[in-house]
């Protein structure tokens, strides 16, 4: 996959491409990273990128000539994201139809916004990471650009990492885990993850993802999208509730 990023400051980004999973993940060449700094799409001596917004207001906007020159640069755009906290929330979900494509353009906000031409007549669409606003879409393109190349064949040493992950199929949040020492301060782990019953491991670990999603994300709960034998489980969950 072929991730094209503008930018207004590149460097916010290099640390994050030069570190742990993404780094290996473009040395394998599962991604490419080609970042554009929409500062060289400027014409005049100051690179000007911003400017006051009509009407009146505080802050200043992300002029559409730079952008526009940048984006129409790119001779295979894909699907082009504009990070926005207005944008639909980024989920899984979305995640993973994300990784279907073969390129995504995104757009780095700064300021206080884009100039809305930009976005009626380049974007594709607008993803937010959440109910809050960054200093810059820089933070909010990693964030996509991480999760999406987690989901990509042959990013994940072991496959099976993803297995019984939060939000995955169930749509059931994790459950928790231990290493050694397997007492630490007073602090001991469940017996049954020591009891090397594989079994009674996965019963326990599965009812903690049912527990876990209602007390802390009831809101993505769904008893519908459960297996059988998850549904067996909840039941008993339940019944643990009500005595």
């Amino acid at each position: 996959m072929i991730f094209n990023i503008l930018t207004l400051f590149p460097n916010t980004l290099q640390c994050f491409l030069q570190e742990s999973i993404v780094k290996r993940a473009i040395e394998r060449g599962v991604i490419q990273i080609n970042i554009h700094n929409i500062r060289d799409f400027t014409t005049d001596k100051h690179k000007s990128v911003d400017d006051y917004p009509f009407g009146g207001g505080y802050g200043m906007l992300m002029r559409p000539d730079p952008l526009f020159r940048a984006i129409e640069s790119i001779q295979e755009k894909g699907r082009v994201v504009c990070m926005n906290p207005m944008g639909t929330l980024l989920h899984q979900k979305k995640v993973r139809t994300l990784a279907g494509d073969s390129h995504i353009t995104l757009i780095c906000g700064h300021y206080e916004g884009i100039d809305q031409r930009v976005i009626a007549h380049l974007v594709d669409e607008e993803i937010s990471i959440g109910d809050y606003v960054l200093t810059c879409g820089e933070i909010a393109a990693a964030v996509l650009v991480d999760t999406v190349t987690r989901e990509l064949e042959g990013t994940l040493g072991n496959t099976e990492s993803k297995l019984d992950e939060s939000f995955d199929s169930t749509g059931l949040l994790e459950y928790e885990q231990y290493t050694r020492p397997a007492v630490f301060r007073g602090y001991s782990v469940p017996e049954v993850l020591l009891s090397g019953n594989h079994e009674e491991i996965k019963k326990w670990r599965m009812k903690r993802r049912i527990i876990n999603t209602l007390k802390r994300r009831p809101d993505i709960f769904d008893p519908s999208s459960l297996s059988d034998e998850y549904k067996k489980i909840l039941y008993e969950v339940l019944e643990e509730i009500e005595q």
